[in-house]
């Protein structure tokens, strides 16, 4: 791409640290930043099992109060990821998530970056879930459960220890037991984990979820895997996977029993979690307590006690992407500018 950057994978795991994204993820929600978030394109491939996603955004932002701290999170951008998710793809090798994402400059439309989508939508996806750990979470919590193996596990928890750094027990259970092992495996190497924090492969998902304080999904089951009646008082659900109305990670129960909130209003048309349970009248929209901005705008409450049961369901949106573009791009032409390149 001539005149621009090209970011990879490599490059993002070298200079995005956990807690600067979700700095900037809530810094994406102050009012003062002008963002416009058209509705997303949602196409199914109904011959391939594969879903098409493509979600633009832009800023309009003005240089005119003089802060040269603010520059570069007031300049004008626009993006557009271009995202495909077919869920069979680890049986090929390939993970279900891939995309390319666009940056341009919102004032010309020149392209600035070319950003590997797939590797942004991991990151973008694990800090919007701890984003919004930092509101629903105990300050005590001490065991995680991790359900589901896939690429954007270990994002997770390594967000979530970032958002929680109390934080002591890892536990993970997925349908293909190898694949918690060996995801349990590779965290003990990491640095955040190693020495300081236990990591365990279960084969019994109730058992997992019955001693967690935090719970996270992010799988793309048809049917529920969390049932509401293992949850324990004050326990935190973060359902990041199941982003079909088909599609389910919870039973009813959960739903009922919980605090719900999500990350945007399409969360609950989308999300067999929360649109299966309303059309059968379980529970209403209004029970739907807020937003991730309304959480960070603290126009709604958070945890309120310790025994509140919280529920976080995300589907992700465009906003999200760009805010993590964005930084991206400010970090790589930084890095860029240190090594004279």
């Amino acid at each position: 791409m001539e005149g621009g950057l090209v970011i990879e994978k490599e490059t993002i795991r070298t200079i995005l640290t956990y807690s600067a994204l979700v700095d900037r993820l809530k810094e994406a929600f102050d009012p003062t930043l002008n963002y416009t978030v058209p509705e997303r394109h949602h196409h199914t491939m109904e011959s391939t099992g594969g879903t098409l996603l493509l979600m633009p955004a832009w800023s309009s932002h003005e240089i005119n109060d003089g802060k040269a701290e603010e520059t570069e999170k007031r300049r004008a951008f626009m993006g557009v990821k271009i995202v495909s998710i077919f869920p069979n793809n680890p049986d090929r090798g390939l993970a279900s998530v891939l995309g390319v994402y666009i940056l341009s400059c919102g004032m010309t439309g020149r392209p600035l970056a070319l950003i590997n989508g797939t590797e942004l939508t991991l990151w973008r996806t694990a800090c919007v879930s701890a984003l919004a750990a930092r509101y629903l979470v105990r300050p005590d919590a001490r065991v995680l459960a991790m359900v589901g193996a896939g690429a954007l596990a270990s994002h997770l928890i390594q967000a979530h220890i970032a958002a929680s750094p109390s934080i002591e027990t890892i536990v993970i259970w997925n349908r293909t037991h190898e694949r918690a092992h060996l995801l349990a495996d590779n965290l003990r190497r990491l640095p955040i984990i190693f020495g300081s924090r236990a990591v365990f492969a279960s084969e019994c998902l109730e058992h997992s979820v019955r001693r967690a304080d935090i719970v996270i999904c992010a799988t793309m089951s048809a049917e529920p895997l969390v049932l509401g009646q293992w949850l324990k008082p004050g326990v935190h659900l973060s359902l990041v996977g199941a982003f079909k109305p088909s599609m389910r990670e919870c039973d009813d129960e959960t739903v009922k029993v919980s605090n719900v909130y999500v990350d945007v209003p399409a969360a609950v048309a989308e999300s067999g979690d929360l649109h299966g349970p309303i059309s059968r009248g379980v529970v209403s929209r209004s029970d739907v307590i807020g937003e991730l901005a309304d959480l960070v705008g603290l126009k709604v409450p958070g945890r309120q006690n310790v025994l509140d049961i919280t529920l976080f369901k995300s589907v992700g949106s465009a906003l999200q992407d760009l805010a993590a573009a964005q930084l991206l791009y400010e970090l790589t032409s930084a890095s860029n500018c240190l090594l004279g390149s």
